[in-house]
């Protein structure tokens, strides 16, 4: 069983990543590079850093007293000569030192302002309050970006932006009570930029400054692009909370994990962009759209359109029911954050199958499909009946209104029915609920002649296979009209359209009639990480244009 175990993981992991890490992060210390070009005030910034980096360790308080210093005098250039490259980078390499010092010394300047001693007299060191309580700086440690070394195939592009600001990683320095309630992960993670403002009574007040909802910062009646590193937050949050793990265990062990079913936001709600969905697929979990999202925040006017959340879910469930928790859930996100425009769904993999369902009015035709009588008539215990209308009857959500499916099976693989996919079928362990109420519903289900029995609770791998009673009846039931879908294919040889093959998914499983637009690129199962289907999505967002 071991050797099997590890025979169809393996034959899985094309999915995934294969054996190489998905993100590394190092520290570093950044050297200041020396202005020789300085004159003036900019000679006296130089000293100053050049000071204050050498007391760092030997006394934190006069080191960060000299950092607050330069960052004040390299402002007043910048007030005088906006243009001035060299202050601005001076700005920003003595304000991330300031939050190095503060974490370093563990100091602690956000219950109450600190007092620090500086040469033209004592700074009062505070910030400015954000107005949402779990923005706190009291929540979060802060770690300067340019501080961290990234490496990783989800990470190979680091995508910044120069401007003015110290761009920041703030981790939560707890797990979050209320992410279940407000629809974010479980721990905080985001880039965050930190621009410190002076005033003529020594007072520094840092303001934290969100890049995916700001462009542009003011100093000193100057506007600034604001810098911002856009990657660094993604990658320690891959190293720290290892989110790829569930990968497999969601797989094998479904109910174990089913309280991790759930949508997510990736950034704060923003009730004027539209939300991207993403919906992973078999044995994967959201981290996988990391390369995806990481490219897509780099173009500034998806930036500013668009907000990416996630639904993350137990991929052993048969996905008519995890497309049940989803809508579940999508009902939850109405009350909570009502959309504005309707979201743009990208699906991969399975996850793609899941988002047909989104897009679909089935009536009673699956119901009939599968009891040959109407609901009323099938005696069934509540619960299971329950259980079985929100999988077989349900209406398109008015909520999307664009999908892309990516490597989607829609039609089935024929590796989930061969003798791998039966056997990964069988080492998936559903709960004992969805067993009993599969047993209930099989004893009324209807066989046609020559269709094959239902032996056990179908899992998510027999619901990919292409002789699944309800993928054959799907597939008779028309996508709602009046919103637009693409697909995108992989291809890992020269592609002759009919015969293309990702390695899992063939191309006359993806392949959707009515599609606005097709794309086959060279890739894998993958191939939502790969470069040219990152432009096509990239493509699709310019040109969505919601009602």
């Amino acid at each position: 069983m071991r050797f099997r175990f590890t025979t169809i993981a393996a034959a899985s992991a094309t999915m995934l990543v294969g054996c190489s890490h998905i993100a590394q992060v190092g520290e570093v210390r950044p050297r200041f590079r020396p202005l020789h070009t300085a004159v003036g005030a900019l000679v006296a910034v130089e000293k100053g850093i050049s000071q204050a980096l050498q007391l760092e360790k030997r006394d934190p308080m006069d080191a960060l007293g000299g950092f607050l210093t330069a960052a004040e005098e390299a402002a007043k250039q910048l007030e005088r000569k906006p243009s001035d490259t060299a202050a601005r980078d001076a700005y920003n390499f003595a304000v991330a030192r300031v939050f190095t010092t503060i974490h370093d010394a563990k100091l602690d300047p956000w219950k109450q302002p600190l007092r620090v001693p500086a040469s033209g007299g004592d700074f009062t060191f505070t910030h400015k309050p954000d107005p949402l309580p779990n923005r706190n700086p009291e929540l979060y440690e802060f770690m300067p970006a340019d501080q961290l070394r990234l490496k990783g195939t989800y990470v190979s592009k680091r995508i910044t932006k120069q401007g003015l600001g110290a761009p920041l990683v703030a981790a939560g320095k707890e797990l979050r009570k209320d992410a279940k309630e407000e629809f974010a992960t479980s721990r905080t993670y985001r880039d965050t930029t930190a621009v410190v403002r002076f005033d003529k009574g020594r007072r520094a007040a840092v303001e934290f400054m969100d890049p995916l909802q700001t462009e542009t910062v003011r100093l000193n009646g100057r506007t600034f692009p604001l810098a911002a590193d856009y990657t660094a937050s993604t990658a320690v949050m891959l190293v720290r909370e290892k989110p790829q793990k569930l990968g497999l265990a969601r797989l094998l062990r479904p109910a174990k994990y089913d309280d991790t079913a759930r949508i997510a936001r990736l950034q704060a709600y923003d009730p004027d962009k539209t939300v991207v969905l993403v919906v992973h697929g078999l044995m994967s979990s959201p981290d996988t759209w990391t390369p995806m999202i990481n490219e897509l925040r780099g173009d500034p006017e998806i930036r500013k359109r668009y907000q990416f959340w996630f639904f993350s879910y137990p991929s052993g469930y048969p996905y008519p029911y995890s497309a049940a928790i989803l809508r579940r859930e999508l009902d939850a996100v109405q009350k909570k954050f009502p959309m504005r425009k309707p979201m743009v769904v990208i699906g991969h993999s399975m996850g793609g199958c899941i988002s047909r369902l989104l897009i679909t009015d089935t009536g009673d035709r699956l119901w009939m499909d599968m009891f040959n009588k109407p609901p009323d008539q099938v005696p069934l215990p509540p619960a299971t009946k329950k259980l079985f209308t929100e999988a077989l009857i349900f209406k398109h959500r008015p909520e999307v209104g664009r999908v892309i499916f990516i490597s989607a099976p829609l039609r089935g693989a024929d590796l989930a029915k061969g003798w791998l996919g039966r056997m990964g079928a069988r080492l998936v362990r559903l709960p004992g609920n969805l067993i009993t109420m599969s047993t209930d519903a099989v004893r009324l289900v209807t066989f046609q002649p020559g269709a094959p029995n239902i032996k056990h609770a179908p899992t998510s791998v027999d619901t990919l296979s292409p002789d699944n009673r309800f993928v054959k009846a799907i597939n008779n039931v028309p996508i709602t009209p009046g919103i637009p879908y693409h697909t995108i294919a992989g291809d890992r040889g020269k592609c002759d359209a009919p015969n293309c093959n990702d390695g899992l998914v063939p191309y006359w499983s993806s392949h959707m009639a009515g599609a606005k637009s097709e794309v086959i690129v060279p890739s894998g199962h993958g191939a939502h990480q790969n470069e040219k289907a990152i432009q096509e999505v990239g493509r699709i967002l310019h040109l969505h244009r919601p009602l």
